[in-house]
C-alpha cells in the first residue's frame, strides 16, 4: 500500500547483537505496513498499564497530562513541566513513547530545544500541530486560526535538524480540516510539512463520521504514514482504517476518562457510606499498587547492594481457641477466612514481605486445622491449661537469632513490622498510643502498657520510651501509655535474654500459668525494653465485629 516506506524506514538493528532502541521501535511501529495502535498515558503508572495492557506504543497525550496536574489544555503546562512527566513515564515502562508536542511550546527555537531534551530523556518522537502558541484544544470552538505553513515548515527543520536520534520521529500534525478548511487545503499543507522532513502525518476531524479522513487518505496515497485521533468518529470499523492504509490509530484521552469516572464514583461512595466496605472489593489492592511501582526489583536490588545480615525468625502464638462463634467450632481463630485467606496466612504473609523467613507457629486447640506450608508447627496439646509463656516455651529451640513473637490473631501495616526490624534496641515492643475510644473513654484493653515516656506526637521528639510493666485485660488506668498490639522484637542478644527469662518462670513455676504482659514485665525489670509508639493501622480480631472490621482491613 505504501511505495516509498521502504526509504523512509531505518535500516533495522542487528537484534540478535543489540536491544532495539525505543526511537527504532516508534519508528518501526509508524512505518509498518500494518495498522499500529498508541495508548494514551499521563504519568508513570498509567504508562505502565499501557504496557501491561499489550500496546507497543505509548501517546503522551497533552491533554490528559494537563488535566492530571489540573490545568487546561492551553499550553498552561510549561514545556519543562511535560518533560518533567514525560520522564517518570519514560522510567516507568520499556514502550516508545510518542509524545503530543502541542505547537512546539513557540517558535522553531522552542521546537529545536524541546526535541533535544526529549532525545535526552529517551522519548521517541513528537507530534506536533499547525496551529498557534498557546495552543486551545482542537475540540473547543470553530474556525480556529492556523499557522503560516512556511513558518510551520521550519518548526519542522529545526526539529529534524535536532534530533540526536536517527531514528526520532517527528509527527506534523494537520488541523485543517477540524478547523473548517477545504480538503484541498489540508492536502496542500500535508505535502508541504512531508516536504519539510515530517515523518509521518496526522490528519484530524472532529466530524462523528470518518469520510474525510477516508478522502484524505485515498487523495494522499500513501505519501508517507498516515496517523489518525477517532476520537469522535469512534464507531467507525477499525477494519476499515486498515483498508484505508491508515499507519497508525492513537486512542488519544481514555485512560484518563475512565479514572475520572471511577475515582468521581469512589469518592462519592465513601463520602455517603463514611466507610470502606462497599468500595474494598472493587478497587485494586495495594499490593497491586506496589507491583506496578516496581517493589518486586527494589527487593532483589536490596539483596545486591545492602550488607546481608541473617533473616529474622518469628513465633506465632496461636494456640487458643478463640470465641467467634460457630466459625470457631471447627479451627482455632487463626484459621478463620478474612477475604479468602486466614489471619494466619496474612500474618506470616506481612511477615516474609519483611524479610522474615523462618516462620513457627504453636498451635493447641483443633491444630489439625492449622496446616500452612513452608511454616514449621509447634503443638501445645496442654493449651486448656497452659498460658502464653508455656506455648511460647514449645518452641524454645525456634528462639535464636533475631526473633519476632506475635499474636495469631492479629493483622497490621507492614511499616509497623518494618520498623521493629529496624531498631537497635535489643528488645522493642509495638504499642498503639490511642488509648481512648472516640467518646473520650478507655476502652477495655487486651495488654495495658506503663512507660517511661508517654507519646507526644512531636516528631522532634525522639527520646526513647522503655517498658515499665504491661498488665493483660481490664479497663485501662491513668497511667496507662497504650496497648501493646501483640507484636514484638528481639535481636540475638534478646532472645538470649527472652530464654533465660523462660527458665526463670519455669523454676519459679510461673512457666504454665504466665502470659505475655508478665514475661514482658519481668524482662523490663533486668534489661532495657524499647516501647516504639504507633496510632492505630492494626486489629486483633477478638469479635465478630473486629472480624467484620478486618475484612475492611485488608
Amino acid at each position: 500500500m505504501r511505495s516509498d516506506l521502504d526509504q523512509l524506514a531505518s535500516p533495522r538493528p542487528d537484534l540478535s547483537r543489540r536491544k532495539e532502541s525505543r526511537f527504532a521501535a516508534l519508528r518501526r511501529e509508524i512505518t509498518s505496513p500494518t495498522l499500529s495502535f498508541l495508548m494514551e498515558a499521563h504519568d508513570g503508572l498509567s504508562a505502565k498499564i499501557v504496557e501491561e495492557a499489550g500496546f507497543r506504543g505509548v501517546w503522551a497525550s497533552g491533554l490528559t497530562t494537563s488535566a492530571a496536574l489540573g490545568l487546561r489544555d492551553s499550553n498552561e503546562a510549561s514545556w519543562t513541566q511535560v518533560l518533567d512527566v514525560l520522564e517518570y513515564m519514560a522510567d516507568a515502562t520499556t514502550l516508545p513513547i510518542l509524545v503530543d508536542g502541542d505547537t512546539g511550546h513557540g517558535n522553531f527555537n522552542n521546537v529545536r530545544r524541546f526535541v533535544r531534551k526529549l532525545c535526552e530523556r529517551g522519548i521517541a518522537g513528537v507530534c506536533i500541530e499547525d496551529k498557534l502558541f498557546p495552543k486551545t484544544n482542537s475540540f473547543i470552538g470553530e474556525a480556529q486560526p492556523l499557522a503560516d505553513i512556511d513558518e510551520f515548515c521550519g518548526r519542522i527543520k529545526a526539529g529534524k535538524d535536532s534530533q540526536t536520534d536517527d531514528d526520532f520521529v517527528l509527527v506534523a500534525r494537520v488541523e485543517a480540516l477540524i478547523s473548517g478548511h477545504s480538503m484541498e487545503e489540508a492536502l496542500h499543507r500535508a505535502e508541504r510539512y512531508h516536504a519539510a522532513g515530517a515523518d509521518a502525518i496526522l490528519i484530524h476531524s472532529k466530524k462523528a463520521k470518518a469520510d474525510e479522513i477516508f478522502t484524505f487518505a485515498e487523495r494522499w496515497g500513501n505519501r508517507c504514514p498516515l496517523v489518525i485521533v477517532p476520537t469522535m468518529y469512534y464507531a467507525t470499523p477499525t477494519d476499515l482504517f486498515r483498508q484505508a492504509g491508515i499507519s497508525t490509530i492513537i486512542w488519544a484521552n481514555h485512560l484518563l476518562r475512565a479514572s475520572i469516572t471511577a475515582m468521581r464514583e469512589t469518592a462519592a461512595r465513601i463520602h455517603e457510606d463514611e466507610s470502606l466496605m462497599r468500595v474494598e472489593g472493587s478497587v485494586a489492592s495495594v499490593k497491586d499498587i506496589f507491583r506496578l511501582a516496581g517493589n518486586a526489583e527494589l527487593e532483589e536490588a536490596e539483596k545486591r547492594y545492602l550488607p546481608s545480615r541473617a533473616a529474622a525468625g518469628a513465633v506465632v502464638l496461636a494456640a487458643s481457641g478463640g470465641e467467634l462463634g460457630g466459625l470457631t467450632a471447627d479451627q482455632p481463630k487463626c484459621m478463620v477466612d478474612v477475604r479468602g485467606q486466614s489471619l494466619l496466612q496474612r500474618l506470616v504473609g506481612a511477615l516474609r514481605e519483611s524479610g522474615v523467613r523462618d516462620v513457627s507457629v504453636v498451635r493447641g486447640y483443633r491444630k489439625e486445622a492449622v496446616v500452612m506450608s513452608g511454616v514449621q508447627m509447634i503443638d501445645n496439646d496442654r493449651y486448656a491449661e497452659t498460658g502464653e509463656t508455656w506455648s511460647l516455651a514449645q518452641a524454645r529451640e525456634a528462639l535464636q537469632g533475631e526473633t519476632v513473637i506475635a499474636y495469631g490473631d492479629v493483622l497490621f501495616r507492614r511499616y509497623i513490622l518494618d520498623s521493629l526490624l529496624s531498631s537497635s534496641a535489643d528488645i522493642v515492643v509495638a504499642v498503639d498510643a490511642l488509648d481512648k475510644t472516640q467518646d473520650g473513654t478507655r476502652p477495655n484493653k487486651r495488654d495495658g502498657v506503663v512507660a517511661d515516656k508517654r507519646f507526644s506526637g512531636d516528631y522532634l521528639d525522639d527520646a526513647p520510651a522503655h517498658l515499665v510493666s504491661m498488665t493483660h485485660g481490664g479497663s485501662a488506668s491513668e497511667e496507662s501509655c497504650g496497648e501493646w498490639i501483640g507484636l514484638a522484637r528481639f535481636s540475638a542478644r534478646g532472645a538470649q535474654w527472652l530464654r533465660e527469662e523462660l527458665d526463670a518462670m519455669a523454676a519459679e513455676g510461673l512457666l504454665e500459668g504466665g502470659d505475655m504482659p508478665l514475661l514482658l514485665t519481668r524482662l523490663a525489670a533486668k534489661h532495657p525494653v524499647r516501647v516504639k509508639y504507633f496510632t492505630g493501622h492494626w486489629l486483633d480480631v477478638d469479635t465478630l465485629t473486629d472480624l467484620a472490621e478486618a475484612r475492611n482491613f485488608t
